[in-house]
């Protein structure tokens, strides 16, 4: 494995969720930003965690996962233009993520493999 790898698990800003569990819905390019709109599973420690309601199995809330300044998003057709690679991404459930150097990101699942180029991303959770 590549010294510079870090597996999602290890990076702050994916402290306490489950990309795992989560389910991505779509990806929209916006203002030089990549988002990509999940379903996002909380672990009992995230301080907006809930307990699930009866007829739930678990704490997922509405979120982004914003990749500022986003330069690429390519899966394995290799698109360079961002809005037309991203227009052609599909959702589904996330396998896994880890960065892969510098500003480089790759998340996996039933889409495919997406390689990412931008700032170290964030969680923007919805309707909080």
């Amino acid at each position: 494995m590549n010294i510079d790898t870090t597996d999602w698990k290890d990076l702050r800003e994916f402290k306490d969720v489950d990309l795992a569990q989560s389910f991505v819905l779509s990806w929209i390019v916006e203002s030089g930003s990549l988002l990509v709109d999940v379903d996002l599973f909380l672990c009992p420690e995230h301080a907006f965690y809930e307990k699930p309601r009866p007829a739930e199995k678990a704490c997922y809330r509405p979120a982004f996962l914003d990749f500022p300044r986003c330069e690429e998003a390519t899966d394995s057709r290799r698109l360079t233009y961002l809005a037309d690679s991203v227009r052609k991404l599909r959702p589904g459930r996330i396998h896994g993520f880890k960065r892969v150097g510098e500003g480089k990101y790759e998340i996996n699942g039933e889409f495919g493999t997406v390689a990412i180029r931008a700032e170290r991303p964030m969680i923007r959770l919805k309707n909080l």
